[in-house]
């Protein structure tokens, strides 16, 4: 039976307001708000199809990990294009990032490019290069 349905993901923020401008305004993806008044919540549309499900928690803590990663031709491109638009690039012990927040591998076919930036409730974001 469960092999037949669709899945989504979902996680939540502080502010369903911010969330709204930050995942439609700044990255870019179709957002809808459903629910009634008292009940809100976002259905966020990602390349390719996929939703993800955002509601709001009173007592919302970030997750310390990463909720959506989001695959990129250019992940210079990309960050350059997100730092345009007001986003800051996270760097984390233990990951040697570049002037522009991005974790390269050492050459070693270690694992794609990666940039982490977090969205205004203070989940983690990623950019991965698929190039």
């Amino acid at each position: 039976m469960i092999g037949v349905t669709k899945a989504y993901s979902g996680f939540s923020v502080d502010d369903l307001d911010a969330a709204r401008g930050f995942y439609g305004d700044v990255l870019g993806l179709t957002v809808e708000e459903t629910g009634p008044a008292g009940m809100r919540m976002l259905n966020l549309t990602l390349p390719g199809g996929a939703r993800v499900f955002v509601y709001p928690k009173e007592n919302h803590t970030p997750a310390t990990f990463t909720i959506l990663n989001f695959e990129v031709d250019d992940i210079d491109r990309a960050v350059d294009e997100l730092a345009g638009r007001g986003v800051t690039f996270a760097r984390y012990p233990g990951f040697e990032a570049d002037e522009k927040g991005v974790v390269r591998s050492s050459g070693g076919g270690e694992g794609p490019a990666i940039a982490w930036f977090t969205d205004p409730a203070g989940n983690v974001v990623a950019l991965l290069s698929t190039g």
